[in-house]
């Protein structure tokens, strides 16, 4: 018997999976499965998609609050819980990030969404926009108070930093907005986390965002929901709460 096994199946659906992988030692590892379903081209979209996140995540290597990749063959190899073994090229492993998602965290920190801007601003310094950032369960909120990214399949790496990568850039950063906004309006958080909301209205959709707005989104959700049979599950906090609990700054860190 092999030193990794798989103690938990994160996610299973027409794109492949995502496992917690855990080895005698202690150690602990995510792995994406991009073996696709029963679908005709699930794999191959699944495989583009894990592409995206290599690529991305290769970029931004050295960077402390996004995922890192490791190659380990044996982890590779480890039969899932249904006893398959999957292709290795159908893989991709990271290592576990303990955290919890922003709409799960019961604490926060004054300047939480103050360390969100510069880490996002960090991704557009090395040539990276992520994509996903109105998800609320890919932005983390790790023990030591400060944020994480994570989940890069959206991602898009841009040698040459030109209209699009300037919109996109842009559209991550409004969404780091709105989660503030949203997160310190009406007293839900201390007037210290919060911004100046007439102000952020200038941070307006980008002209590409509406048209993916009107266009590919409405054919990637047809296209996952109703075709593949996955859905985005783009969980968030309700508006009734709870709401977290705002502790002291935490401070200047290096990234």
């Amino acid at each position: 018997m092999g030193t990794w096994q798989v103690i938990e199946t994160l996610k299973s659906d027409s794109f492949g999976c995502v496992e917690r992988l855990q080895e005698a030692g202690g150690r602990v590892l995510l792995r994406r499965n991009a073996g696709g379903g029963a679908l005709p081209g699930s794999r191959l979209v699944a495989r583009y998609l894990m592409q995206r996140e290599r690529r991305a995540l290769e970029a931004l290597a050295g960077l402390s609050a996004t995922p890192v990749l490791v190659e380990d063959p044996e982890a590779m190899a480890t039969p899932s819980q249904n006893g398959r073994i999957p292709a290795r090229r159908d893989i991709l492993l990271r290592h576990w990030v303990s955290a919890a998602p922003l709409h799960k965290a019961e604490f926060l920190a004054e300047d939480f969404f103050d360390h969100l801007d510069d880490l996002v601003k960090k991704l557009h310094e090395a040539g990276v926009c992520h994509n996903d950032l109105h998800k609320e369960q890919n932005i983390l909120v790790g023990a030591d108070g400060y944020p994480h990214l994570i989940d890069f399949q959206l991602a898009s790496l841009h040698r040459r930093k030109g209209r699009l990568f300037r919109s996109r850039s842009r559209d991550d950063l409004r969404h780091v907005q709105k989660h503030r906004r949203r997160y310190t309006r009406d007293g839900r958080g201390p007037a210290a986390a919060g911004v100046d909301h007439g102000a952020g209205r200038g941070m307006r959709r980008s002209g590409l965002a509406l048209v993916w707005r009107k266009t590919g989104k409405p054919l990637y959700n047809f296209i996952t929901r109703r075709l593949l049979g996955t859905s985005d599950g783009e969980e968030r906090r309700p508006s009734s709460g709870p709401w977290p609990t705002w502790t002291e700054p935490r401070g200047r860190r290096d990234l």
